[in-house]
């Protein structure tokens, strides 16, 4: 059952990794996530540290964009939800974004980020 938190419940890995992504930190951002981590963003599947490096690469240069954390989810100890306000100039302008994270102890083994 999904249950609606503040933000600043949301596990410190999750906060530390948003940090690390919002500013552009690929090593910080990359260690995050286990080795074998799996990322689906756009549609696209990003599997292993490689892969996800690779996309956070592109993603961090793409486009120019500001962004809230604006709300957060708990369904268990091993799934959150941190959801996201960007405004920039990417197509559309305007989204909410929701990370869907599913942890592997100290580290994240999968995100899926839709609107």
């Amino acid at each position: 059952m999904t249950e609606a938190i503040d933000t600043r419940e949301l596990p410190a890995l999750i906060i530390g990794y948003l940090a690390a992504h919002q500013a552009r930190d690929l090593d910080a951002a990359l260690a995050c996530y286990t080795e074998d981590a799996v990322v689906t963003d756009e549609g696209h599947t990003h599997r292993g540290k490689r892969e996800i490096r690779d996309w956070l690469a592109r993603a961090a240069s793409q486009y120019t964009y500001t962004t809230t954390l604006v709300a957060a989810h708990r369904d268990d100890d091993r799934h959150y939800v941190a959801v996201h306000h960007l405004e920039g100039d990417f197509p559309g302008g305007v989204v909410d974004l929701r990370f869907r994270f599913t942890l592997d102890g100290d580290h994240i083994a999968a995100l899926v980020i839709e609107p």
